[in-house]
């Protein structure tokens, strides 16, 4: 099978290793990182239906998922209109038009391209930003998921659940949050805005739990300055300081490093 032998050819290319129950596949640059874990997924949905009518996936939104968005969106054996695409978390109040929101962004990256069976957007200027939390909630709810593709943050976040605001036993599966100054920092050094105050000051995020909730997790983490966020999801407390620690945790979950976010561990 086709799949099998992609699959088997990246897992080969990667040095691995467990950190509790996460497994940590380490490659030589973003672009083989970005190509094996899309190889992954693309097989883990075929995988999946065999099994079901539909894959519901969770999407991030960051300049980190590039290789791997990329590499994704060329898999032409995967059966796309059979898959529902969400994506994990939006800034508050950016007009609708902004190219910086994480609508455009996946839009760009991978949702215009490819015909999937629905996709699902979170409404960062709703009118009620408790309603439109609640209304996420109630489709995840609907459409669990089943894949999971996030990265981490600088400060160790998954997607905009800083450690201020990251909860492990958060009752909520999307809620409104304020930003860190690390988070909104990083927003900056990624070029997605060009100084510090004209990054938003709030967002919508899904939660720890509804992150974890998906039935496999994997998690694109490339970069020199995600190094120390990497070390601390292997090698630091599972606490809420350190919100990616708790992937090692999931019974599923795999992280994709390249050779510079790896060079701590």
């Amino acid at each position: 099978m086709e799949n099998e032998d992609v699959r088997r050819d990246a897992m080969h290319r990667a040095s691995t290793r467990n950190a509790g129950n996460l497994t940590v596949n380490t490659y030589k640059d973003r672009v083989t990182m970005g190509g094996a874990a899309a190889a992954i997924v693309s097989d883990k949905i075929n995988q999946l239906l065999e099994q079901q009518e539909f894959v519901n996936i969770i999407f991030a939104s960051a300049p980190s998922q590039n290789q791997f968005l990329s590499a994704l969106k060329e898999k032409t054996l995967v059966d796309w209109n059979c898959v529902n695409a969400f994506h994990m978390d939006e800034y508050i109040e950016l007009p609708e038009n902004d190219q910086r929101t994480f609508v455009s962004f996946l839009n760009k990256k991978i949702f215009h391209d490819l015909d999937f069976h629905s996709t699902n957007y979170i409404n960062g200027n709703a009118a009620d930003i408790g309603a439109e939390c609640r209304r996420y909630a109630k489709l995840l709810a609907q459409y669990p998921p089943d894949i999971v593709c996030l990265g981490i943050g600088e400060n160790g976040h998954l997607a905009f659940n800083d450690p201020h605001v990251a909860n492990f036993n958060d009752p909520l599966m999307v809620k409104m949050v304020k930003l860190d100054s690390a988070c909104r920092q990083q927003q900056v050094n990624d070029g997605c805005f060009t100084q510090l105050s004209e990054v938003p000051a709030y967002a919508i995020t899904l939660t720890i739990p509804a992150l974890m909730s998906g039935k496999y997790v994997y998690c694109i983490v490339p970069g020199e300055k995600k190094a120390n966020a990497v070390c601390n999801t292997i090698y630091g407390d599972i606490i809420e300081k350190y919100p990616s620690a708790i992937l090692r945790k999931h019974a599923n979950a795999t992280l994709f490093l390249d050779k510079d976010s790896s060079s701590l561990i």
